[in-house]
């Protein structure tokens, strides 16, 4: 072959490759062009930059996309204050929490496979829950476990009906029991399982909504099922399909310059790294793969994901999940006559608005979620808008997204 030729099909080769790749980002266009106000996003990137400035947060991304089109990408502030490493758009962060969404889409993949039902004993496929009780007590007070009305669901797990707890938000006896056998702290699923097995239930399944490790328990079904562990099922069937580089249950070598410290109130006043929670955990890869907790992101990748559910669950002619399974996932699947204290509802794997709001702060069919170092992520399908906001600080602080959610929808141009 000439060398002229062998070039030629070189450069065609790369540019293919190219097209390739740029195909696989989520096109970009001015805030306009889909009926929003680039003065209202700048309004609201003007906010959470000043929340860095008063020092309340270190460093933030936000992300907006409407219709299909990226409107806005921002960083701002610090991901290492000293190590003075800047905030990037592409700052790996852990998402804990927003992991739920991502193993809730997992396990209805093998429901639209076939392979899970929704309404079967979670026991068919975890049969070590078998023995499980749930806490009461006596006419004298003691304690009393009692045997389950009805068996926990896959549908349960989904949804945090199942009457497990997390140990970490309440004090009450079942709470002191997980802590004390360690259930976050186990060294992989099996062992969380075991663990579990050996601990009453807070409540009857199917009566309360109650925040819990329901997901963890759907990330081993999902293993089970699948016969894959979390990270490779996830992947297999998730990361790679949608171009998801950046997230995983740890981050590798190469990356760790993107990634972020976390922080929290310092008692003298400004910000400290959360030793407990800092970096060195996620730098290498772990043996317990927490659904419920345990991933690391990038807003552009939560963003892929957000834009495949808004969808109705395909991206880049990549279909993850059935429309009519989406549907069901981001409605309110709720019991009769079991609610959320906010008055929210709750699909399988995300919160559900079901009223309006006067002050613009929510909308009707919204449904998302949030993480622990305070990431959210928002997607309202009559909007037909998604926007992700990523952080790290500790505890929770629900002032970010109260600041800026309104914000994101006051810039709908097409509202007046």
């Amino acid at each position: 072959m000439r060398p002229y030729r062998r070039w030629t099909l070189v450069l065609f080769a790369a540019s293919l490759l190219a097209s390739a790749l740029w195909a696989r980002e989520i096109p970009s266009a001015p805030p306009e062009a889909v009926g929003m106000s680039s003065a209202k996003l700048r309004d609201m990137q003007a906010a959470a930059e000043k929340m860095v400035d008063e020092g309340m947060i270190a460093g933030i991304v936000t992300a907006v996309a409407r219709q299909g089109t990226l409107v806005h990408l921002s960083a701002y502030g610090q991901r290492d204050i000293d190590g003075g490493k800047a905030m990037e758009k592409d700052t790996i962060v852990r998402i804990y929490s927003m992991s739920k969404p991502i193993t809730s889409v997992a396990a209805m993949m093998l429901y639209d496979a076939g392979k899970l039902k929704l309404d079967e004993p979670a026991t068919t496929y975890i049969p070590e829950l078998r023995g499980l009780k749930v806490y009461g007590r006596d006419a004298e007070g003691r304690p009393e476990y009692a045997q389950l009305d009805r068996p926990v669901i896959v549908r349960d797990l989904l949804r945090h009906t199942s009457g497990f707890t997390y140990g970490v938000f309440g004090d009450t006896p079942v709470d002191r029991m997980y802590r004390q056998n360690g259930i976050l702290g186990n060294k992989d699923l099996k062992d969380m399982i075991e663990r579990l097995a050996e601990i009453p239930l807070q409540y009857q399944p199917g009566t309360k909504w109650h925040y819990s490790v329901s997901t963890d328990v759907l990330g081993h079904l999902i293993e089970r099922v699948s016969g894959q562990p979390l990270d490779v099922f996830f992947q297999e069937h998730i990361f790679t399909p949608l171009d998801m580089n950046d997230t995983g249950f740890y981050v590798p070598q190469a990356k760790h310059d993107r990634f972020s410290q976390c922080y929290g109130p310092d008692p003298n006043g400004g910000l400290r790294v959360i030793s407990q929670f800092g970096a060195r955990g996620y730098l290498r890869p772990r043996t317990f793969l927490s659904g419920g907790g345990g991933l690391v992101s990038t807003a552009r990748d939560y963003l892929r994901f957000c834009q495949m559910l808004l969808n109705d669950g395909q991206l880049d002619g990549v279909r993850i999940l059935k429309a009519d399974t989406v549907a069901m996932m981001t409605g309110n699947q709720l019991p009769p006559g079991v609610s959320r204290s906010d008055g929210a509802g709750f699909g399988l794997g995300f919160s559900v608005q079901l009223a309006s709001d006067p002050s613009g702060a929510a909308r009707v069919g919204e449904y998302g979620w949030g993480g622990a170092a305070s990431t959210f992520f928002k997607i309202s399908p009559k909007d037909e808008t998604v926007f992700v906001i990523l952080t790290q600080y500790m505890p929770y602080a629900g002032r970010i997204e109260n600041a800026l959610k309104p914000m994101v929808y006051a810039a709908f141009l097409d509202e007046g």
